[in-house]
């Protein structure tokens, strides 16, 4: 199964080193940095997963837009976010960018991450030493099972 994960991570890099531990070992893993010039044709790959730190509560909208122009009708895909707290609706802007091409979604993955945004900063940050080792270990088997459906 190919798969391309397509993601923006620069506040501390945090969703980066989730994906890089998912795609560990994998020749069958592209991860495409939505920030930069990409050069993407969604027919190559099975599932495309999305992935951001989480910004004012969702995705970055870098992710969102890529997503709402590359995500093909009826594929299937996964998402995968980082921030200084968990909410189940962190995906709800990216779900609903895709939802007019009936998306079939896998699942999705969150990890704590260090964040040092607005008012965090004032406080030395908050989920400091995240993700660490057994959050890139929880990362990958997420992968793994994903990858084995």
């Amino acid at each position: 199964m190919k798969v391309a994960i397509c993601y923006y991570s620069r506040h501390h890099g945090n969703t980066v080193r989730l994906l890089e531990a998912m795609a560990q070992g994998r020749e069958d893993v592209e991860l495409f940095d939505v920030a930069g010039q990409v050069d993407f044709d969604p027919a190559r790959y099975d599932v495309i997963g999305f992935a951001s730190g989480i910004y004012f509560g969702k995705f970055h909208q870098s992710v969102i837009d890529f997503a709402r122009q590359h995500f093909p009708v009826g594929g299937k895909t996964f998402f995968v976010f980082t921030g200084g707290a968990s909410s189940a609706r962190h995906s709800d802007a990216i779900r609903a960018a895709i939802a007019d091409r009936a998306p079939q979604v896998l699942g999705q993955f969150f990890c704590k991450g260090y964040d040092t945004f607005g008012p965090f900063k004032l406080v030395g940050g908050i989920a400091k030493g995240r993700p660490n080792s057994a959050d890139l270990r929880s990362a990958r088997d997420f992968f793994d099972g994903l990858v084995a459906r």
